[in-house]
């Protein structure tokens, strides 16, 4: 099986540039499926139901969100009633939305998409280990599933580290999301699954992490100003220029699930592409 998952999507430039190359992608690549990170789509911090249908346009399959997974209240409804939406499995019992979807490909082939939150620099969330460790117990790859893919949605690249080591064997890929920048280290584990620590985002790179230098610089130059007063910083703008597409893509093994190719996939203005 093919797959892309592309990172972060953030802001207009973010989705114009996955609007305008999955579909390019998918038949270049020869796709199967097709997965983003869209928590930040909306103006930086969320996503809104109209961004959604239109990523699901553009040829999108599934799209997993983070720690801004409900910035945009007009998104509940969504949550809650498509499965295409995913949001952190180790949210508390009772949350709104699905941690987990499973996808039936035309064909008859299942993909699975998870995602969790990491706890390392990031508010309080339950173990997204114990989460994990309970979500393989009914769903095993190589028996009823072809493909699972775990989108860990974390700050630190040693807790993403960790969870890609925990899971090898039973995840077709684990990709890190939320910190914006690639990573260079895409690499199949000893046991089988696809790995990297960021997959990056789409977006303006010509930012600080997807945000305008001119809002985002001012919160390092005035911090000590800022936590002495108590002043607040200026709201963060997202970067709008040109922008690029940040993600991997994979091969599976459809009798195993196993990662038989990972390569990073860049395509814009402002990294080398790939």
């Amino acid at each position: 099986m093919k797959i892309l998952f592309c990172g972060d999507v953030v802001g207009r430039s973010g989705r114009s540039v996955v609007e305008k190359n999955i579909p390019v992608l998918r038949q270049s690549l020869s796709l199967d499926f097709v997965i983003v990170n869209a928590e930040n789509a909306a103006h930086g911090f969320g996503l809104t139901p109209k961004m959604f249908e239109a990523f699901k346009r553009a040829g999108v399959d599934a799209m997993t969100m983070g720690n801004h997974t409900f910035d945009k209240k007009d998104i509940f409804d969504t949550l809650a009633d498509d499965e295409k939406l995913i949001r952190p499995l180790n949210y508390p019992e009772g949350t709104v939305g699905h941690g987990m979807s499973v996808f039936c490909l035309p064909d008859g082939r299942k993909v699975v998409v998870v995602q969790v939150l990491g706890r390392l620099f990031m508010r309080p969330s339950e173990s997204p280990f114990v989460a994990l460790e309970n979500f393989f117990k009914t769903h095993i790859l190589g028996q009823n599933i072809q493909a699972l893919i775990v989108d860990v949605h974390a700050e630190a690249t040693s807790e993403k580290m960790a969870l890609g080591f925990f899971c090898d064997g039973k995840a077709s890929l684990v990709a890190g999301t939320h910190t914006h920048i690639p990573t260079a280290d895409a690499m199949i584990l000893p046991n089988g699954t696809g790995f990297i620590s960021d997959l990056g985002m789409c977006g303006d790179y010509y930012s600080i992490i997807g945000m305008t230098k001119e809002t985002a610089l001012p919160r390092f130059l005035n911090r000590d100003t800022v936590q002495e007063t108590g002043e607040k910083s200026e709201r963060l703008e997202p970067a709008e220029k040109e922008g690029t597409l940040c993600g991997v893509f994979i091969e599976t093994d459809d009798k195993t699930g196993k990662c038989l190719t990972i390569r990073p996939v860049r395509l814009g203005a402002h990294l080398i592409n790939t």
